[in-house]
């Protein structure tokens, strides 16, 4: 009797720890993250880079249209985090002024990125939570 129930059982447990390692991935939603990037951008960005994304130039850069801030995804996100410091050329004007960085979650900064990169005429693909966690500290 032992032999039989292994024999209908083990299978049935075998295909439940096959099926419970297949785990779904959701498809990231650059609409939703876009939205609440407006957020964080209104909370932590908009003081130095205004609501329109453009700045006060002398002192902090544009971000509409601003080909520094798209050529470099990852120099991007460790801005966020850590904050600039040095000259930067952005839409041929050159700015010293540092920036901070924001202790912000993965999500967030990715959300802020997105926005970012995607108003104001901006047209950047998307930055995943991924992405931020693995252009921390490197």
């Amino acid at each position: 009797m032992k032999y039989r129930f292994w024999i209908f059982i083990a299978p049935a447990i075998a295909g439940l720890i096959l099926l419970s390692s297949f785990h779904v991935r959701q498809k990231f939603d650059l609409k939703a993250s876009i939205d609440r990037g407006k957020d964080v951008y209104t909370a932590f960005c908009l003081s130095c880079h205004m609501e329109t994304g453009a700045g006060i130039e002398g002192v902090y850069p544009p971000l509409a249209g601003a080909d520094y801030l798209m050529a470099d995804k990852k120099r991007s996100i460790q801005q966020v985090l850590y904050g600039a410091t040095g000259e930067m050329k952005v839409i041929g004007k050159t700015y010293n002024t540092p920036m901070n960085g924001f202790d912000l979650t993965d999500e967030q900064v990715s959300d802020v990125l997105n926005y970012i990169r995607n108003s104001w005429k901006n047209k950047g693909a998307s930055i995943t939570p991924a992405d931020v966690k693995a252009a921390r500290n490197k």
